[in-house]
């Protein structure tokens, strides 16, 4: 069970980063690692964390990013 949380919330994390501009993305991240820590074992947790600091780093479309500001 633990393991399709794992993946439901890299998921979460994938469609944020599609859909969010890069401050909102990094909060919503923080939420979707603070609830996850409650449910995935340790392993999992910091394998979720490695997830998400690499989407954090990972530079969004110039394009992309001026819709998204647009949008807010």
């Amino acid at each position: 069970m633990s393991q399709q949380i794992l993946e439901a919330c890299k998921e979460l994390i994938d469609d944020a980063k599609k859909g969010c501009a890069n401050l909102v993305f990094k909060e919503v991240c923080l939420e979707i690692l603070s609830r996850a820590h409650n449910v995935l074992t340790e392993r999992q947790f910091r394998h979720l964390v490695a997830y998400a600091s690499e989407k954090m780093q990972e530079k969004i479309p110039f394009e992309l990013q001026q819709k998204l500001m647009a949008r807010g």
